[in-house]
């Protein structure tokens, strides 16, 4: 039942993912949420986050920011990054994360969404048809609504968290 909301993969933080990794894979695009994925809300890119997109694109990486965010939030958070976006993009609607890897010029073969939210980052990417990868929130200082949906997200994680030691077994 709650499946459908699973990520597939669930790690700590944007910042330990193995980038290197997921190159090897065959992955050619990464699509990235901004808010508490990057950094703490409205916050603008630190020297972490410049570090990780200089990074990537040294991998060989294409990355796009894609935010339910207005423009000016996703243009000063991209000033110093320099990489493609997409703003007030509805998630999770599909419309957005598809224009994401046509402006990358991937697919859903070799693109990965990083985001911090279920039920619009993930639930997204899954009905995309996008591998995902879900990261706890930077700072738990959030939007109201937001707040609210995390109480659901813990009753989705608590049965990821059971399906995957079932799956050990």
């Amino acid at each position: 039942m709650f499946d459908r909301f699973f990520p597939d993969r669930y790690v700590a933080s944007t910042y330990v993912i193995d980038f290197e990794k997921l190159y090897e894979e065959g992955y050619r695009g990464l699509i990235f949420d901004i808010d508490n994925t990057l950094v703490p809300h409205g916050a603008p890119a630190d020297a972490r986050a410049i570090a990780l997109f200089n990074r990537l694109k040294k991998i060989g990486f294409k990355c796009c920011l894609i935010s339910n965010n207005q423009e000016p939030r996703v243009k000063m958070f991209n000033e110093p990054i320099q990489v493609d976006y997409v703003y007030n993009a509805h998630k999770p609607s599909t419309k957005n994360y598809r224009k994401a890897m046509e402006i990358m010029g991937t697919d859903e073969t070799n693109s990965v969404f990083i985001g911090d939210q279920l039920f619009t980052d993930v639930w997204g990417a899954k009905r995309t048809g996008i591998s995902n990868i879900l990261v706890k929130p930077i700072h738990p200082k959030e939007e109201i609504q937001i707040v609210l949906k995390r109480y659901l997200e813990k009753i989705v994680l608590y049965f990821y968290a059971r399906s995957k030691k079932q799956a050990k077994k």
